[in-house]
């Protein structure tokens, strides 16, 4: 059973792409931040250069947008936000059915800790690094790493 897992597991992340991804201060519905890299791979650690004046932001929207060739049950993610390699938030986030050889997107809504709470940007930048684990259902498809330079 196992092996069927890895397998499914395996041809799931072949046919999957993450074709864009922007953050938007969600009160105004203005965008932030783009990329159109895919980061989607698990074999490297991906960077991304935000601006910190997404740090100022009361609710976050993040919109995914992604192609899957293969069918997926229940796709959801796992996010962790670590400094310093020690975790200081985590979200949890479901989109469901995913319909093979689809294009797809996705928008959350991310609440940002309170002001008082918030570190500076400049001790952020480069120690954050954004922990994505993708499932589907209970089947871990595979883990992303993005280090988040505030600029």
């Amino acid at each position: 059973m196992a092996e069927v897992s890895s397998q499914k597991a395996s041809d799931v992340l072949k046919g999957f792409k993450l074709n864009w991804m922007n953050l938007r201060d969600a009160d105004s519905g203005k965008v932030l931040w783009q990329s159109t890299d895919d980061m989607s791979n698990p074999l490297k650690e991906h960077e991304a250069r935000v601006p910190k004046k997404v740090l100022k932001c009361r609710l976050v929207s993040r919109e995914i947008n992604f192609y899957s060739k293969e069918e997926m049950e229940k796709l959801r993610l796992e996010q962790r936000v670590y400094f310093k390699e020690e975790c200081m938030e985590e979200w949890f986030f479901e989109f469901g059915f995913v319909i093979p050889g689809s294009t797809n997107t996705w928008q959350s809504l991310i609440e940002a800790a309170p002001e008082s709470q918030m570190m500076p940007a400049q001790a952020l930048s480069g120690n954050v690094i954004i922990e994505t684990k993708f499932f589907d259902g209970n089947l871990l498809i595979g883990t992303t790493r993005v280090r988040v330079y505030y600029v």
